[in-house]
C-alpha cells in the first residue's frame, strides 16, 4: 500500500498546519491532514478521502445531528449538557426576569441591551411597522373554524408576501450598488 499523504485547510501563517487530524484511509493507504477549527473537523473535508477519482468520497453519518454542529453563532451560546442558553453572553434566566420582549430582540439585533433613548426609538420602529393590511384578516377568516394553527400560519406568512411583493427602493438601491462595487 502506498502511502501518500494529502493536506488540505488552514495553516498558522507559517506555513504549518494547525491543529490537525491524521486519518489514514485503510482501504487505499493514503493519509489525509484535516483541520480543527473551533474543536471540530467540516465534514466536507471528507470528501477527499476517495477510493478512486470518480468515487463521490466518504460522508459523514449522524443520526439526529447527536454530535454534529450546525453553524457558529455569535448570537446564541447553547450547552443542553449543562442547562446552559445564553443570547448574546445573558443568560436566559436573567433576560426573562429583566427583560422585556421589545429589549431581547434589540440585544439580538444590535449585540447588546437598549439604552432608554435607544429602547424608546426602537420601540417606535416597531410599533409603526406592526401593521397588517385589513384585508389579511379577511384572508384569515377564510380558514375552517376547525383548521390546524401550523397551517393557518404558513397560509397567513405566504399571503404576506403577496399585500407587500416589493422591496423598498432603498433595499433595491443597496443591491445594485453592491453588485455593481462586487
Amino acid at each position: 500500500m502506498s502511502t501518500d499523504t494529502r493536506t488540505t485547510g488552514q495553516t498558522n501563517g507559517l506555513g504549518a498546519a494547525s491543529e490537525t487530524l491524521t486519518v489514514t484511509d485503510n482501504r487505499t493507504g493514503r493519509s489525509y491532514e484535516i483541520p480543527i477549527v473551533d474543536g471540530a473537523v467540516r465534514s466536507l473535508d471528507l470528501r477527499q478521502i476517495r477510493t478512486s477519482e470518480d468515487d463521490f468520497g466518504l460522508l459523514a453519518y449522524d443520526p439526529a445531528f447527536m454530535n454534529t454542529a450546525s453553524c457558529r453563532s455569535s448570537i446564541t451560546f447553547l450547552d443542553g449538557d449543562a442547562g446552559v442558553l445564553e443570547y448574546r453572553g445573558y443568560p436566559i434566566e436573567q433576560l426573562a426576569e429583566h427583560s422585556t420582549y421589545i429589549e431581547v430582540a434589540y440585544l439580538l439585533v444590535h449585540g447588546e441591551l437598549p439604552t432608554a433613548q435607544q429602547l424608546e426609538e426602537w420601540t417606535h420602529l416597531i410599533t409603526i411597522h406592526t401593521f397588517v393590511h385589513e384585508n389579511v384578516k379577511s384572508f384569515m377568516q377564510g380558514f375552517r373554524h376547525d383548521a390546524h394553527p401550523m397551517g393557518m400560519l404558513l397560509g397567513a406568512v405566504g399571503a404576506l408576501s403577496t399585500f407587500y411583493p416589493t422591496p423598498p427602493r432603498s433595499t433595491i438601491r443597496r443591491a445594485a450598488r453592491s453588485r455593481r462595487s462586487g
